[in-house]
């Protein structure tokens, strides 16, 4: 997760985070990605233009949609205290899903060695002054 979407941030987010040298980073058109100071392709949604050969950010867009679907539909609400735990659930999803059933809940087995998670620590206060969640 990023704190912030502005321009500084983002773009040493993926400095960061690139996987090789000549790692090509795609994206829409949203005008805080230009300048970047890595290799960088992007599609313009605003012109109508979602796939331009090899560029495009479907998979991302699938991943936000599944997300989303589980923000109203499974969980209710992600508040921002637990976001990058819901975000890991759902990678891993997607990270399994050609696996067969057993292998699938296999690999969600072995996730779970090791950890814990008490009701204190789900509990505590968010940080948020009304104590609503976001």
């Amino acid at each position: 997760m990023v704190p912030s979407t502005a321009k500084r941030v983002l773009h040493a987010f993926v400095e960061a985070h690139a996987v090789d040298d000549d790692t090509v980073v795609y994206t829409d058109g949203a005008a805080v990605y230009d300048g970047s100071p890595y290799p960088h392709e992007a599609v313009h949604h605003s012109l109508m233009e979602f796939v331009r050969g090899d560029i495009h950010i479907n998979g991302m867009e699938s991943f936000r949609s599944m997300l989303k679907r589980g923000d109203k539909d499974i969980h209710h609400k992600m508040g921002p205290k637990h976001l990058d735990c819901y975000v890991q659930e759902f990678a891993g999803r997607r990270n399994i899903r050609n696996a067969d059933t057993l292998r699938q809940m296999g690999a969600v087995v072995r996730e779970f060695e090791g950890r814990h998670l008490t009701y204190a620590n789900l509990s505590e206060p968010n940080g948020l002054a009304s104590g609503a969640r976001l």
